[in-house]
């Protein structure tokens, strides 16, 4: 049974309204919800304001996460991250973590299946590395008020499919309609084609995605993404 845990939602938009439904449902206890105007910079942030949280949980925009995160590690609060686009930032939440001993999880996607399937992708370049005749190349398709092109999720795929293919792989970005995102691997040659996909169904999944993240984070230390917690998992 999954211990009930204080939470506190930095962000007030769609994912974390969906954040804090999710974990309502799974019986733990929603103590401060900030939106953006009240916390600019990361001023709002403290333990004591955010109603002593045992974890926090960040999806807000790019400009802001940095100063979220940084303020949570000040704080003692361990924070899971949902929002892309701050990583250039990494380095600095790396130092003060280990200056504060705090805990941090980061993730373009929480979606546990995106985590297997990075995997999965590294598996199947490594597969065609020394096969010249099959061109390579990403395909990952968005809402259209989506923000960040590429997604966090596909700079980490064409991560690991370019490290196992050995050569650097492309990605078109599509951003339409109400998707709430697919990721496709393509392997191109003159008479065949090969998909390794995923398909997010429902926004959702990415919620109950980052409270899972937070039950986990709670009690470490260190700076940690969802291949952290999914090697983890296996190991059991």
């Amino acid at each position: 049974m999954t211990e009930r845990r204080r939470i506190a939602i930095i962000g007030d938009g769609r994912m974390g309204r969906a954040v804090a439904a999710l974990a309502a449902e799974r019986g733990h206890a929603i103590v401060a919800m900030l939106g953006e105007r009240e916390n600019v910079g990361g001023v709002a942030i403290g333990s004591a304001r955010l109603g002593n949280p045992d974890v926090a949980i960040e999806f807000t925009e790019p400009a802001s996460a940095l100063a979220n995160v940084l303020a949570c590690v000040r704080e003692r609060i361990p924070v899971v991250v949902g929002t892309t686009g701050w990583y250039a930032g990494l380095p600095e939440v790396e130092r003060l973590v280990a200056d504060a001993a705090g805990a941090v999880f980061y993730s373009p996607n929480f979606s546990f299946g995106v985590a297997l399937f990075l995997r999965i992708a590294g598996e199947a370049a490594r597969a065609f590395r020394d096969m010249a005749e099959y061109d390579a190349h990403i395909v990952e398709t968005h809402h259209k008020a989506k923000k960040d092109a590429p997604s966090g999720t596909a700079a980490s795929l064409a991560a690991v499919a370019s490290a196992g293919l050995g050569r650097a792989i492309g990605v078109t970005s599509v951003r339409v309609g109400s998707v709430p995102g697919t990721h496709e691997l393509l392997f191109d040659a003159p008479f065949e084609q090969i998909r390794v996909a995923h398909e997010a169904r429902d926004r959702r999944v990415f919620a109950a995605g980052a409270v899972r993240a937070a039950e986990w984070l709670v009690g470490r230390q260190g700076v940690f993404t969802m291949q952290d917690m999914l090697q983890l998992t296996l190991e059991r």
